[in-house]
């Protein structure tokens, strides 16, 4: 694989979750260097070597990655070295997870608790957070599972394509 383009394309997702997430540009390289490179597990000093990077700032998109569940650390035995690698896209590091919409709801209710003699032009911008977030946490779940059943049908349709 060409090392350049792999750069250039892990440096377009890094300005694309820095300007979308605010994710510092080292965080989006490293999710795009792994959504290419080969081997998919990397050790640190590996993806440092390879983004031209620090190690400690390796450390810390990592961190952030983890605490997302977008990546893993693994450590095959006998070795000193965690790989890193991307983990598989689930309700959990997809947007799918409804439980952050509850929250969010449930947040809402509680400024509106603090509103309750507010005015109704006061109230509805916590009263639109609320509902959109009670609408997606609600909805969520079944548009996951209508993506999975679309994810399937394009894969099957692609392995159709090559046979």
């Amino acid at each position: 694989m060409d090392r350049d383009k792999v750069l250039i394309y892990a440096d377009h997702l890094a300005r694309f979750y820095a300007e979308k997430y605010g994710f510092a540009p080292v965080t989006g390289r490293l999710i795009g260097y792994l959504s290419v490179c080969q081997p998919m597990e990397q050790s640190i000093n590996d993806i440092a070597e390879a983004l031209f990077t620090s190690r400690s700032a390796v450390n810390g998109a990592i961190k952030t990655l983890e605490n997302m569940n977008l990546i893993r650390r693994t450590r095959p035995a006998g070795t000193r070295a965690d790989l890193i690698s991307l983990n598989p896209p689930d309700w959990r590091n997809t947007g799918f997870e409804p439980g952050e919409y509850t929250q969010m709801a449930a947040l809402g209710r509680e400024g509106l608790e603090l509103l309750k003699d507010a005015t109704p032009e006061r109230r509805q911008p916590l009263e639109m957070m609320v509902s959109m977030n009670e609408f997606l946490a609600d909805r969520i779940p079944e548009l996951y599972d209508e993506w999975m059943a679309y994810h399937q049908k394009v894969q099957s349709n692609k392995n159709n394509k090559e046979k």
